[in-house]
This record gives structure tokens, C-alpha cells and sequence, in this order.
């Protein structure tokens, strides 16, 4: 079966006996081996591991067992999970040579339980640090519709290697935005969980009051049941009949290129009426400040001993952060409080709040600037500002793309409450329909 298959059509071949798992992991090598030279997703090919766990799969198949909803579908993780029996590198160089993993991660362990078979280590952005997943040691990840432009990160390799076909199914995190931004710009689905809805055990910290574990996928399907196997439980279905867009930050700082999807969700659903979040702008400001401190002090004493071991754009922000005095942290903490409070009373007037996920288009490599309602500004810092506020307030967010055949990808933001992520893909699921929403392969 070709790996470009979708990951629940995949389980199905393979639980049913139509094809092996390890004939599909020798074809996600074969692809990875032929495609990641140009994108640079990949960091470490998990060869003999892919074909042992696709051996273990094709013998319970054999045996009349049923290895699991993800039976054979080749997957891979971003770099800051533990892989057992490798370095955890979370995209550093001076982690290459640390103690291998003891074990998966939680996350990890929960797939391969389900027969999903890991293949491969994506790259990102330093400790997660960026929006850009410009890596001075890995490389820099590459947008499969146009090489020459960002991925976007600090997810990249994982949503890249979704979008070039190389995986159906990868995981990422998403502290900021780095799950949301990545999805949008390589035009695939993504998913932020809410704020501890996953196990994070396993997991490299960057700010764990914001971070999160979610995956992208290729189809609205493959994302339902990766939630699904990794929750445990089935996504409910939940009809989303009150839909709003966000109004202020979220249209001033987007480019035009969004007003045709919001005018056909519009159409299509009747009118979408503008609802304002308050004090988006000040909750990004503390995301900043939350962050800053604290992925500042997590990396401090290295950042004494052995500074010239960091990636140079990561030292410079992990520095800066180190000024943030821990009550202006504290602070914006406090304000997250309140505007988390806001976010929730929208929700209970609305079931989904609609807003893009990126201001513009993947920025050029060699020029990486993006269009904001402040004018041009550069892209490592500032892809997130979209994003970056609802991380703020722990919300689950699906980051959908925009159907745009012939044009770059742009994504986004469906935006719900805790418990009620079935809303969101009731939603995603009736835009699909509608040629609205949905996955323009690149042409490679």
C-alpha cells in the first residue's frame, strides 16, 4: 500500500490482511529516503525499529489478533519526545550525546500499543524556541509547496513531513503556536488538545503552563482517531450550531487571502457574526512574559557554563527571557487567570470561535519577514501572534486548512471549549463537505 494512503485506511488494509505492516514501513523509508533531501523534516530514521515493530504487528495479524486501531501506520514524533534507546534532543546540539531514553514517552507508548509504528525523528526549532524551525544544527526545514519558503515551526519537521507524503501521521507540540502555524503554512490539519487533556510525560519541557502534545494528520479522519487512541475514548459527536468569528487583533493582523474562507463559512452557514475577545493583544504580551521566564530559568545554568553550545538565535531569547522578573511572570499569570474567564464566557454564548491561524503565507528562507497590520515584520517572533493568545487561555483548537488549489496554504483556527472538541470536528467535517476546508497536496 502506498504510504500516502490515509493512516485509518492503512489499519484497515492491515488488520484485515489486504497488506503487511512491514511492506508499509519499507515504503515510509523508501519515501523518507527519496523526499527529506529537499524538506529536511527528518532528523533520525528509525530503520530497525520501524521493521520490528511492523514484524510484531504482522505476527499478531497472523496469530487472529488485533494489533489496534493504528495497526502498521507508520508514524513520527517531534524531537522532544523520548524515543527509547535515543538521545532526547529537543532540536539542541549539545543533547546529541546525552543518555539515550530509558523508555517512550507516554504519548509514544500509547501509539505503538494501538500498532502505530514509529519510523522517524522530526526536526524543530531549538527547545522549541521559534515559530520558523531554522535549526543551526539539524538544518532548516523546507515547505513542501515551495522550498524556498519556511515550514513554519516549532513543528516543522512534523507538519512537513506530513504535507510531502512522507508520513500519514506525526506529533508535535504546541506551547505557542508551534503546532497551529507549521499546520497552516504547510496546509495540513493540526490539533492543539487543551492544556493537560494529554500526557506530557516523556516529553522535553519549554513552558509547562502552556505546553501541549497534539498531531497532524492529512485528513479530518486520521486526526479523529489519533485524538481518539491517545484519549482513549471515542470523540463524541457534537453538533456546532453557533459559530463566530473573532473580531480586532485577529483581522487586523491577517492578510486578505482569508476573507474568501470566512465569506463562504458565512454563506454556507448563514451569517457569522464578529465577537470580541478582550485584551488580546495583553494576552499575548503575558505569553511572552510566561515564556520568557520560564523557558529562561529551565535552561539557566547552561546557559551559564556552556552559552556558545546553544543555537545562537535560541541563546539570545532564552537570555533575554532571564530579565523577566518572576512578579511581572507571576503577573501575567494572573492575567491568564482572567482571560482564560473571558475566552469560556464567549464559548457558552458560541460553540466555535473561528479566527485565522497565521497572519500570511510561509515567508521566503532568504527573507523572513510576514505582513501584519504593523507592516512587515519578522517571522520567528511574530507567526505566532495569532496563535499565541488562545495558548493563553489552555483552549482545544483544531487548525484547519483552507482549501486554496494553485495558491500557498493558509490555515485555521477552531477555536472550543474543554469537553466539547466534537464541536470542532462537527464543524471541520461540514466545512470539508462544502469545499471549503481540506488538504491541497503540493506538487512534488
Amino acid at each position: 500500500m502506498n504510504v500516502t494512503a490515509n493512516a485509518a485506511a492503512i489499519a484497515q488494509a492491515v488488520r484485515s490482511g489486504q497488506t503487511s505492516a512491514r511492506s508499509v514501513a519499507l515504503a515510509a523509508l523508501d519515501r523518507i529516503a527519496v523526499r527529506d533531501g529537499a524538506i529536511l523534516a527528518v532528523n533520525t530514521v528509525l530503520t530497525e525499529r520501524a521493521l520490528s515493530a511492523a514484524d510484531a504487528v504482522d505476527a499478531a495479524v497472523a496469530r487472529g489478533e488485533d494489533p489496534g486501531p493504528l495497526a502498521g501506520v507508520p508514524i513520527g514524533v517531534k524531537a522532544l519526545f523520548d524515543v527509547a534507546g535515543i538521545p532526547t534532543t529537543a532540536g539542541a546540539a549539545m543533547r546529541v550525546d546525552a543518555d539515550p531514553a530509558r523508555e517512550d514517552a507516554v504519548l509514544l507508548q500509547r501509539l505503538t500499543a494501538a500498532g502505530a509504528v514509529p519510523v522517524a525523528v522530526l526536526n524543530m526549532d531549538e527547545y522549541a524556541y521559534g515559530f520558523v524551525t531554522v535549526n543551526a544544527h539539524f538544518g532548516t526545514t523546507r515547505n513542501p509547496h515551495d522550498t524556498a519558503r519556511l515550514a513554519g515551526g516549532s513543528s516543522g519537521g512534523s507538519a512537513a513531513a506530513v504535507a510531502a507524503g512522507m508520513l500519514p501521521l506525526s506529533w508535535g507540540s504546541d506551547t505557542n503556536g508551534s503546532i497551529r502555524v507549521p499546520a497552516s503554512l504547510c496546509g495540513v490539519w493540526g490539533f492543539r488538545p487543551a492544556h493537560g487533556s494529554v500526557p506530557e510525560e516523556g516529553s522535553f519541557p519549554f513552558v509547562p503552563m502552556l505546553d501541549t502534545l497534539g498531531p497532524f494528520t492529512n485528513t479530518l479522519e486520521d486526526m479523529m482517531l489519533a485524538m481518539e487512541v491517545v484519549s482513549g475514548r471515542p470523540m463524541a459527536p457534537m453538533a456546532a450550531g453557533r459559530v463566530a468569528r473573532l473580531d480586532g487583533w485577529f483581522v487586523d493582523h491577517a492578510i486578505a487571502d482569508f476573507e474568501p474562507a470566512f465569506a463562504a463559512i458565512g454563506g454556507g452557514l448563514g451569517a457569522l457574526p464578529m465577537v470580541h475577545l478582550p485584551q488580546v493583544e495583553a494576552a499575548r504580551a503575558a505569553a511572552f512574559f510566561i515564556t520568557g521566564h520560564d523557558g529562561g530559568r529551565l535552561h539557566r545554568e547552561e546557559l551559564a557554563s556552556r552559552p556558545l553550545a546553544f543555537d545562537p538565535e535560541t541563546r539570545d531569547r532564552l537570555l533575554a527571557g532571564n530579565l523577566v522578573p518572576t512578579p511581572l511572570r507571576d503577573r501575567a499569570a494572573v492575567f491568564g487567570a482572567w482571560f482564560r474567564a473571558q475566552a469560556l464566557a464567549l464559548l457558552e454564548q458560541y460553540d466555535v470561535l473561528v479566527a485565522p491561524a497565521t497572519p500570511d503565507v510561509a515567508p521566503l528562507i532568504a527573507d523572513p519577514m510576514i505582513h501584519t497590520g504593523h507592516g512587515p515584520a519578522p517571522a520567528r517572533a511574530n507567526l505566532g501572534m495569532l496563535a499565541q493568545p488562545i495558548s493563553l487561555a489552555g483552549l482545544p483548537v483544531l487548525s484547519a486548512p483552507i482549501r486554496r488549489e494553485g495558491a500557498l496554504p493558509l490555515g485555521l483556527q477552531l477555536i472550543g471549549a474543554p469537553g466539547r472538541e466534537g464541536q470542532l470536528f462537527d464543524l471541520a467535517a461540514r466545512l470539508e463537505a462544502a469545499g471549503v476546508l481540506g488538504v491541497t497536496a503540493p506538487q512534488m
